[in-house]
């Protein structure tokens, strides 16, 4: 934002050779960038209080008129100097010129004494400068500053205007949004995390109070913009999209930003909410897409989705995949915008597309770690096949979704779910519930007559099917047991001297004693 423009501040009337202005008190007996100040005007008076009169930032010209006392013989006192420079300084006035061998000859010493106590600039204006002379120089700094800032601006919303057209144009426009102001830029997706910046990374503890800032303002779904001060740093932050399907935010690391600057973030602002409108019709279309290509692969049809897809300059994973089934968080779009940024980084490693339980994800058996990256940061628990060919897929997918459905963690595999054994596959509401059915008769029978037939067969399977050795794991003889077991045959209607009926007790029995998932109320 800088310019080589004559700055409308002291040191530059000072640096003006035509105005021959002294200063008279060195600059360290000054407040610091005392002579760097803007100054808005540039105003005379011989008024001894004009602090009524005055505007902000202001240079105050006089002859010294008001000091002149009757008694040309006595001594100076330096108490109307020193009242004087005070009612001036509580006003804010940046600086005071005295203008000599009009009234008197040179700069009264009691005045430069007056100006030093406060700090005040002080500088003659020699009889040859007239005041207006020094007006209009200030006069033309502030226009030639503003003509350059106007200038900037439009050579900035230019540069912007080119970026957009680049390749890439959300992050094109954010990275020259930060140069024309010459400070970082920050790019943050719906959810309030920085998805692009220009200028480094920030400080981590910046960055965090910063994101609780931005989510804050998302989550109220209102557009909005805001001055936000994080630990002595000022940031402008303004929301992108419309009230209610905010779609991000851009943040810049500076405040009180004039007016040609706002309008350059304002352009900056529109041009990427607008690329990301369009952005979102795009990804939309291609998410329609992907929903036809997953049902032509789920029906066996993997050639045709190649094609497909490479008629779009797309391709699918290369073989042998692994395919995930993952469940969709709510809301959805973290997800997706996931998706739709890596698809595109990924260039052919990773395939999504919508189904009616969640979203599809194919991915090489080498790039496991793109769907734990995926689980993480859109917080959704995904199963994962065995490798496999296209050819496999649905049955990949079946063993896909009995993974999420059981697993625990984030993201399960099948393989590790049947290092386990079958049983775990096999818990839920469904094989729960056909479980205690099939044991049922033998519960309402001890409940009704107090016997133990539920435990006698339990027992049985548990010792191998073997009377002796369950009738000493029981306590009780084995003719009891022989007696106890056909009892149950006749109540089941079943022979259990089959070993598939055997088998189907057993893990009935096994099942009912499995406590429930967590997400699963008991007796389910």
């Amino acid at each position: 934002m800088a310019t080589t423009e004559p700055q409308p501040t002291l040191r530059e009337l000072l640096r003006r050779r035509d105005l021959r202005l002294r200063l008279a008190l060195t600059e360290d007996e000054l407040e610091p960038e005392a002579l760097d100040r803007t100054i808005r005007w540039v105003h005379g008076s011989d008024l001894a209080d004009p602090t009524p009169f005055l505007a902000d930032d202001l240079i105050l010209l006089t002859t010294g008129t008001q000091f002149v006392s009757g008694d040309a013989g006595a001594a100076e006192d330096p108490a109307p100097y020193d009242e004087y420079v005070a009612r001036l300084d509580a006003r804010g006035v940046r600086g005071l010129g005295f203008g000599t061998e009009v009234v008197r000859a040179g700069i009264p010493p009691a005045l430069v004494e007056a100006c030093r106590a406060v700090r005040m600039p002080l500088f003659e204006v020699p009889y040859r400068t007239p005041f207006i002379a020094v007006a209009r120089a200030n006069a033309e700094a502030i226009a030639a500053q503003a003509y350059a800032r106007r200038g900037w601006a439009l050579s900035a919303q230019r540069a912007l205007s080119l970026a957009a057209l680049r390749a890439g144009g959300v992050e094109s426009t954010l990275v020259e949004l930060g140069r024309q102001l010459e400070t970082w830029a920050g790019l943050f997706d719906a959810t309030g995390t920085v998805t692009r910046e220009h200028a480094g990374p920030l400080a981590p503890e910046t960055a965090a109070a910063l994101r609780e800032e931005v989510a804050g303002m998302l989550r109220r779904g209102a557009r909005a913009g805001a001055a936000v001060r994080i630990g002595g740093a000022d940031f402008t932050v303004q929301t992108l999209g419309r009230g209610g399907h905010l779609r991000g935010a851009v943040a810049l690391a500076v405040g009180g930003l004039d007016h040609e600057a706002r309008g350059v973030v304002t352009a900056a602002v529109a041009t990427i909410g607008l690329a990301l409108e369009q952005q979102e019709s795009v990804e939309r279309a291609r998410r329609a897409l992907h929903r036809g290509i997953a049902q032509l692969l789920l029906s066996g049809q993997s050639a045709l989705a190649g094609r497909t897809l490479r008629e779009t300059g797309m391709s699918l994973p290369a073989e042998p995949v692994l395919v995930a089934v993952a469940g969709l968080p709510t809301p959805p779009r973290a997800a997706w915008e996931w998706v739709d940024a890596h698809a595109a980084e990924a260039r052919g490693a990773l395939f999504a597309g919508g189904m009616e339980d969640g979203i599809l994800l194919i991915v090489p058996a080498s790039a496991r770690g793109l769907l734990d990256e995926f689980a993480a940061q859109v917080d959704a628990r995904v199963g994962v096949s065995a490798h496999t060919r296209y050819a496999g897929l649905a049955e990949a997918v079946a063993t896909a979704r009995v993974a999420r459905e059981r697993g625990t963690a984030p993201v399960t595999h099948f393989g590790e779910l049947i290092d386990r054994g079958i049983l775990p596959a096999l818990t839920g509401a469904g094989p729960r519930a056909a479980a205690a059915a099939l044991i049922a008769p033998l519960r309402a029978h001890d409940e009704r007559t107090g016997s133990d037939l539920t435990g006698t067969v339990r027992g049985w399977l548990d010792a191998e099917c073997s009377h002796e050795r369950a009738a000493r794991e029981l306590g009780v003889h084995r003719h009891t047991v022989r007696a106890r077991l056909a009892q149950a045959e006749t109540l089941l209607g079943r022979d259990l001297s089959s070993f598939a009926v055997r088998a189907e007790l057993w893990t009935a029995f096994a099942l009912d004693a499995a406590p429930p998932r967590a997400d699963q109320p008991r007796g389910a």
